[in-house]
């Protein structure tokens, strides 16, 4: 692989490790945010830049990927869409799970550069992207997996809105939910759920019992 400064700047700041509930994956992540998140500035030269989500693997996430391995029909064969990746764990899982093809998108490139590294680590073939996809189609794809992506408000809404078209369009979305402000309250189909250890660096509890959900059409 070609080690470009930003692949270097996240294999500098992580260590390679495997979580609790993901035993099967290994991964470049990072124990606290504070730190990377100033190297991340004094890197780019630049203040107020996005929080290093790609360096953690999220319990929304975690969820996503362990319903995957446990159960790979879900996904084996078909083309998969991992969206707002992080560390790309979920596609990651999704290739190991059997899928036909994942693309794994992320608008941040420490982002892309974790998800080729750890795709590597891992020995699966996955496509990066930092294309922004929102509010677009996505033709050909099957499976859309979106692991916690509703802490904020505004993204919130505007992913659900497009993820419940794209779910009309009979493509299957999977959103993983860790008991976020802004996930929504109907339209909902309970697919599974996991109890994922986290860390208070991140979290404001050391377990978050987290549902998968499966995110219906309006």
């Amino acid at each position: 692989m070609n080690i470009t400064p930003a692949a270097a700047f996240v294999r500098e700041n992580t260590a390679v490790t495997a979580t609790a509930l993901l035993p099967e994956l290994r991964l470049h992540l990072a124990t606290e945010v504070t730190p990377l998140w100033e190297a991340t500035e004094e890197t780019l030269q630049a203040t107020n830049v996005p929080p290093p989500y790609w360096a953690f693997a999220w319990p929304g996430g975690q969820a996503v990927a362990r319903l995957l391995l446990d159960r790979p029909e879900l996904v084996a064969g078909k083309s998969v869409l991992d969206f707002a990746a992080g560390t790309g764990l979920v596609g990651i899982a999704a290739a190991m799970a059997g899928a036909a093809s994942v693309r794994s998108c992320d608008i941040d490139p420490f982002s892309l550069a974790a998800i080729r590294l750890n795709a590597e680590l891992n020995g699966v073939a996955l496509e990066a992207t930092d294309e922004d996809l929102v509010d677009r189609p996505l033709p050909g794809v099957e499976v859309v997996l979106a692991g916690d992506v509703c802490y904020e408000r505004p993204m919130a809404e505007r992913v659900t809105r497009w993820l419940r078209g794209v779910a009309a369009e009979g493509t299957l979305v999977l959103l993983g939910d860790p008991g976020r402000s802004y996930v929504p309250t109907s339209g909902l189909e309970r697919v599974g759920a996991y109890a994922v250890p986290t860390s208070l660096e991140l979290e404001d509890r050391t377990l978050r019992d987290t549902t998968i959900w499966r995110l219906l059409p309006e």
